[in-house]
This record gives C-alpha cells, sequence and structure tokens, in this order.
C-alpha cells in the first residue's frame, strides 16, 4: 500500500470515528444514534446527529443538521449561491449510516463532493439500498431545464460494525421517545 492511500485511510477512520462520536451524541440525547462530520480540505467543518425528537422535526437527521450549519455560516460571511456551490463542491460527508433518500437528494442538489458511510439503510437508503441518488440520474430539472440534480462519489461500508452496534443497542433498549409519545397522548386524552 502506497504511501498516499495509506494517508487517505488513516484520514477515513479518524473522520468516520468522529461521526461515531455524533452518533453517540445523539444516543445520549435519545435520538436514533446516526452522526455525521463534513469535511473539507482535511478539516472538520460541520457536524451533526439526529435531533429530530427533541425538534419534533422528521427533517432533522444528522446529515440536514451540519448543512444548515454550513449555510448559516457561509450566508453570514456573505457568500452567494455560486460560491456556496463551489464550497460544497470541495467537502466530504462522512456519516454512520446510508444517507436516506431526503438527505442523499439534498446532498446531490448542494453538489457535495464525496460520501462515505458506515451502515447501509435497508428502508429509507437513497445511496444504493434503495434509490441511488447520489448518481445524479433523476428527472428533476429546474425550470430553465438545468438538472439540480448533481450526482456524487459515494461509499459504504466504513465502520460499518460499530454503527449497527450503536443502532442495535438503541432499538434493543426500546426507544425511550415512543413510550414519552404514548405518555403524551394519553396525557392529552384525559386533560
Amino acid at each position: 500500500m502506497g504511501r498516499a492511500s495509506e494517508s487517505v485511510s488513516e484520514d477515513l477512520n479518524r473522520f468516520m470515528e468522529l461521526a461515531l462520536d455524533q452518533a453517540k451524541c445523539a444516543f445520549d440525547n435519545l435520538e436514533v444514534p446516526i452522526g455525521c462530520v463534513i469535511v473539507e480540505d482535511g478539516e472538520v467543518i460541520a457536524t451533526g446527529f439526529n435531533r429530530t425528537t427533541e425538534t419534533r422535526n422528521a427533517t432533522r437527521h444528522a446529515e440536514m443538521e451540519a448543512i444548515d450549519t454550513l449555510l448559516e455560516k457561509w450566508q453570514k460571511c456573505g457568500l452567494n449561491k455560486s460560491q456556496v456551490a463551489q464550497k460544497f463542491s470541495n467537502c466530504i460527508l462522512y456519516v454512520t449510516c446510508e444517507p436516506c433518500i431526503m438527505c442523499a437528494m439534498a446532498l446531490s442538489i448542494l453538489g457535495i463532493r464525496e460520501v462515505y458511510f458506515g451502515c447501509a439503510n435497508d428502508k429509507f437508503g437513497g445511496c444504493g439500498s434503495i434509490l441511488s441518488l447520489h448518481k445524479g440520474e433523476t428527472d428533476n430539472k429546474c425550470s430553465d431545464g438545468a438538472s439540480q440534480s448533481k450526482g456524487f462519489k459515494c461509499m459504504g461500508g466504513y465502520m460499518a460494525d460499530e454503527a449497527i452496534s450503536l443502532l442495535k443497542s438503541f432499538y434493543e433498549q426500546g426507544n425511550p421517545n415512543d413510550l414519552f409519545r404514548l405518555i403524551g397522548i394519553i396525557l392529552d386524552l384525559y386533560l
């Protein structure tokens, strides 16, 4: 193995470990344990973990949390739409689970360069398990006829066992938020 490929492998492991740390934060906050980091030029520029329960918003997946952090940051810096697109084209996402259809489409529209993920998402995966939105071959067109979907390089299976282990631990304990939701429904009925 050459020096360059060793460096890439070390970076991949380091950034996947950081994504797993984010997934553990989600777990500790009673959220489905999925986490991610976005990297530009070898530096982490955004992190995210699932916050769907906390926010009561089903779109608050780890990837969307990280994307929104960057969009806010770059808008505050005064970057225009094409500059933001250029920034995303230099970014790599490391995420513990295959992006769902919603997140994969968002990543494709934003034009992220690469995505590395842990385990497959057999129910909602947008990067090969259900749909292959990373290939950018959708009929989703802008009003001027240009494709909104750019596609991106995507590879999975990195630290998948660790990601699966976290997910299993979460679901084996029973999703505590299901219990909280049930209690809330019962209280609403009687109050």
